[in-house]
């Protein structure tokens, strides 16, 4: 995209009740590719911003913006309401409070240029208004396009960050972690119990056998003690015989 195409989409609302002047200034923003619209008066750029006068017959009707405004640079001295009557009220305006505001004027008086600088005016140009001046438009053209891109940038970046985050926690959760726990537990087998039994019986077992080993014992030795009195008896019938 060249510059004049860059520059062509930022609109100027030029403000002049000076007919050769506001021809001038139409004349200077289009020769610098600016698209622009001219009004007479503050209070006709008023209603083209959606913003009501003081003295409109209409004060019932709703405001509402007819254009799409990038920069506005008006006169200061008009009739009815001043260029800095129109900055005031630019910059009271929640919806065009970052608009930027230039003002004109062929009086070079310094109390005046500082009061418009410091109520939020970016430039204070001294008729006749000359091309080197609308170049100095472009940087606060730009100036007020940067901050609005880079916070959507940033929106988009958060919005993108929350959505990575979603599934991890969704997966680990620790609100929901314990009972996870829990399942696992109680769909594990019980090893303690089937040791516990193989033990036990182990032990009947060689209680068993050891109870069976002693009865073994008893019986051999049983008909030992029972064999010494017939071999004493038959002994002592075999002597008396003799």
């Amino acid at each position: 995209m060249t510059v004049p195409d860059a520059e062509s989409r930022f609109h100027v609302l030029a403000v002049d009740d000076s007919l050769v002047d506001r021809k001038l200034i139409e004349m200077l923003l289009k020769t610098s590719s600016y698209q622009v619209t001219t009004v007479d008066s503050g209070s006709k750029a008023l209603e083209l911003l959606g913003l009501r006068d003081a003295s409109s017959p209409s004060p019932s009707s709703p405001d509402h913006q007819e254009i799409d405004v990038n920069l506005i640079i008006t006169d200061y001295c008009m009739p009815g309401m001043t260029g800095y009557d129109l900055l005031k009220r630019v910059k009271g305006s929640s919806s065009l409070k970052d608009i930027p505001v230039v003002i004109m004027s062929s009086e070079n008086v310094p109390a005046r240029i500082s009061r418009c600088l410091q109520d939020g005016a970016e430039e204070f140009f001294l008729k006749p208004v000359k091309l080197a001046d609308m170049k100095k438009l472009k940087s606060h053209l730009l100036k007020r396009k940067q901050p609005k891109e880079a916070q959507a940038q940033a929106q988009a970046q958060a919005q993108q960050g929350q959505a990575v985050e979603l599934e991890p926690e969704q997966q680990l959760d620790p609100r929901t972690q314990p009972a996870h726990d829990a399942e696992e537990t109680a769909a594990e087998p019980p090893p303690a119990a089937s040791n516990g039994t193989t033990d036990g019986g182990n032990k009947r077992k060689a209680a068993a056998m050891e109870e069976e080993g002693m009865l073994a014992v008893m019986t051999v030795a049983a008909p030992e003690s029972s064999t010494k009195p017939r071999l004493s008896t038959t002994t002592s019938s075999l002597a008396v015989e003799t």
